[in-house]
């Protein structure tokens, strides 16, 4: 090679080595322009990173948000199909009463009169176990089975006391309306009746 051919800025000297066009060696600016890229793919990663993280973050906002709603939702139902719940309640315990009362009178010719009214009282003593089944399906089971636990205000309402001396003060001894739900998630406590110490 002449020195005619020689790149123009760039002596030629094959025992020098290589220079760049600043007069620094080709070695160092490659490992400058390394070390520069590198800065770049890890700003890049962490950019990156962060993006994912605030994307999961707001995806999981998004379904406490969504779960949240839900709850909402399904509180309103339920409260507008409990006064449809009581109302059975109170139809089959009028019924059951009425039924023991008309027992009484049903020897004769009131026989197959009886008997309509006991397939009314099955009749609505199912439509009743649907609701409480929705009611349920919803996240608010009845809670009726309290007679005997130990009155705890955050499941029980206290419509009524009664002196007791069978069982300790603050005993639940009737249940006189049931309660909807459980702990944070309760549309209604049980109204009970408890026990308090005999005079």
């Amino acid at each position: 090679m002449t020195e005619q051919n020689l790149p123009r800025g760039r002596p030629h000297d094959p025992e020098a080595g290589a220079t760049g066009e600043t007069g620094v060696p080709a070695d160092f600016e490659l490992r400058e322009e390394l070390a520069q890229a590198q800065e770049r793919v890890a700003q890049f990663e962490d950019r990156w990173r962060r993006a994912v993280a605030d994307a999961d973050n707001q995806r999981k906002r998004q379904v406490r948000e969504l779960d949240r709603q839900r709850a909402e939702v399904a509180a309103s139902l339920a409260a507008r199909w409990l006064p449809v719940v009581d109302n059975l309640d109170r139809a089959v315990a009028h019924a059951q009463a009425a039924q023991g009362s008309h027992a009484q009178a049903a020897q004769g010719s009131h026989g197959a009169q009886v008997g309509e009214q006991d397939s009314l009282l099955e009749g609505v003593r199912a439509v009743l176990e649907q609701a409480v089944g929705v009611l349920a399906g919803l996240g608010f089971p009845r809670q009726d089975e309290e007679v005997g636990a130990v009155f705890d205000p955050a499941r029980h309402e206290a419509v009524a006391s009664v002196p007791s001396a069978e069982v300790p003060a603050g005993t639940v001894l009737d249940v006189v309306r049931p309660g909807y739900g459980e702990g944070e998630r309760q549309l209604r406590p049980a109204g009970v009746v408890v026990a308090t110490k005999a005079a």
